[in-house]
This record gives structure tokens, sequence and C-alpha cells, in this order.
């Protein structure tokens, strides 16, 4: 069986990646640090607790696994944090990813799967976007992947190591079986949000601008379901072990749906109403996010599966279920 690293396994898509390999038949090897990922997420493969930045460690983990590629993950993701720290990103998402990528070279490893983001892009000039649409991001989080993305693309130029860069749009919903889900701590995402609102656990939902050119003022994303991203990264893998160039492809369903819209849709799945405010705009938000995917659609024949019915209803059953029996397994 071949083992591929997945460098922050124990988090939310690296851990619905790992579950995804292991049904395609290959070993995932989660490599996390713990800061943000979960040790009950590691169920499909070794556990190896380690930081990107440790040049050693690493070393150790490629010699032990012997993996034929590696899909990164481990990355310090909240907009709002890049601004207040931007050197802390710096240091992990761009420094980590080059230290992690030199282990990879020294252990014989030529192919890496990237967890972008469709940050890189900025405001959009056009809606859908497609690969081709100029990235200039709004704040160092979206500048850490750009910078990463660069520098794989001069690997690539001139060494011939191979990537996949995987730009997101937003990532959501659950393992259908409930056992791995949405995690974070502090939680910024907005269904998880709007979901522990339904639930009493939280005050109420607040919307960020209602005077957005959009149908009904409230800004625009392309909620895609976390178990369509791990099947396109295991597409991906797959590409680039049978040999494919570098390349880079935007994950979303092409559709896209308002804040107001999604907390409409949760209300109806939950049948909790919950309590809404308006707030203003938070700098650096873009009215709108939607991705053309076709380029994964012809390359990869990768399909998005699911959509956003699919992607409340496991939420729901993960916040309701799976998630307070996860916590009562740390408490005990």
């Amino acid at each position: 069986m071949q083992s591929v690293l997945v460098t922050g396994g124990a988090g939310y898509i690296g851990a619905h990646t790992s579950l995804r390999l292991a049904e395609a038949g290959f070993l995932p090897v989660a490599y996390d640090n713990l800061t943000n990922g979960h040790p009950e997420f590691v169920q499909w493969g070794p556990l190896e607790v380690g930081d990107i930045r440790d040049a050693q460690r690493l070393d150790e983990v490629f010699a032990k696994h012997r993996p034929v590629a590696v899909i990164h993950f481990a990355a310090l993701i909240e907009v709002g944090e890049s601004v207040l720290h931007p050197d802390r990103f710096y240091d992990n998402n761009v420094a980590g990813a080059v230290t992690l990528i030199d282990a990879a070279r020294r252990a014989g490893v030529e192919a890496l799967v990237f967890s972008s983001t469709c940050a890189t892009y900025g405001d959009p000039l056009q809606i859908p976007m497609d690969e081709t649409h100029p990235q200039d991001p709004l704040n160092p989080y979206g500048r850490s992947k750009l910078m990463v993305e660069q520098i794989l693309g001069d690997l690539d130029r001139y060494s011939g190591f191979r990537s996949v860069c995987l730009r997101y749009f937003n990532a959501a919903g659950a393992d259908f079986q409930a056992r791995i889900g949405e995690w974070h701590d502090p939680e910024t995402h907005a269904i998880p949000l709007a979901i522990a609102a339904a639930m009493g656990e939280r005050a109420g939902f607040k919307i960020f601008g209602r005077d957005y050119p959009t149908r009904d003022g409230t800004a625009v994303r392309d909620y895609i379901h976390v178990l369509d991203l791990a099947d396109a990264h295991v597409r991906a893998l797959r590409y680039l072990l049978d040999g494919g160039d570098s390349t880079a492809f935007n994950l979303g369903t092409g559709t896209g749906s308002t804040v107001a819209e999604l907390v409409a849709a949760i209300t109806a799945v939950s049948g909790r109403p919950f309590a809404v405010t308006d707030a203003p705009r938070r700098e650096g938000d873009a009215p709108a996010l939607v991705a053309d995917n076709r380029k994964a659609r012809e390359v990869l024949g990768w399909v998005p599966q699911y959509g956003l019915a699919d992607i409340l209803d496991s939420a729901w059953r993960w916040h309701t279920e799976g998630l307070p029996q996860a916590r009562r397994q740390v408490a005990s």
C-alpha cells in the first residue's frame, strides 16, 4: 500500500481527505503539530506529531513511511489573525512550506498537492472566476498562499518538482456518518456559527453587510462540501502520480448562495429560528466569490456530488451528534 504524507492531517479538510485516501487504497500518514488539529480525527492511518518547520522531524517521518507524495494542508488560515500577525503567517505558511518541500525532495518525493485558496485572487474582476483570473490578495493570509504557489511554480520550472495547487472556495459540511467535521476554537466560519446559534449555544448570528450589489444585498459565497474537496485531492494526487504537469484548479460548485439564503436554509434544516443582527461590512470581504470549475471537471474528471442541502444536513448532524460525542471523549 502506498503511503501519502498528509500535513495537517488532524485538521478539518486533512482528516476528510485522509478518509477518502484510505477508501482509494492509500495509507494516509497524518503529520500535525496539533495546534489546531484533533488526534481524534486521525482514524485511517498513523499520526506523526511534528511541525512543518522542523526539518529534522520531517526527515525522520519521510524515512519511516517513505510516502510517494505529499498533500499539504498545514497552515494558519484565519484572515483576521493574518492582519494582526502577518509575520506568523509568513513564518508558518511560507517558511514552513519551504522546509517541507526541501524535506520531501531530500527523500526523493517529487509530487505535492497544495491546499491553496481563492483568497489569492482578491477582489473578483468577473464572476465566476477561473484559474486565469489575476491574483492580487487582499490580506496576508491570501498573500502567504500565493507566495507558496509562486515558489512551487519556480520549483517546477527550474528543478522539475511537480505540484497541483487547489484553490478552494468555501469548504463546508462534514462526513455523513458524523465521525469528523468542523471543530475550530475559536470558530469563525459562517455555517458552524449559524448552527451554534440555532442550537442555542450562541446569542445569535451576525450578517456583515446588507448593501452589497447582490440579489439580496448580502455577500455571495460558493460553498463546497468537504468530501467533494477531499475527492478532488485524491484525483489531483493520482494525476501527479500518473505524470501530470504542474497546474492549478479551482474547487467550487460554480453556484453561489447569499448569506441571507444560508441563514434561511439553516433555519429550515434545524427547525429552530435564531436571532440575526446586521453589522457593517468587514474589511477585505468581496461582494461575491464563485468558482468556474470547468478545468477541474475536464482535467481531473471531478464533479461535485453534493449541494447546499447536503452540506447543511451533514453539518447539522456533526454539530448535534458527532461533535458533542468527540468533546465527551476528550473530557474523559
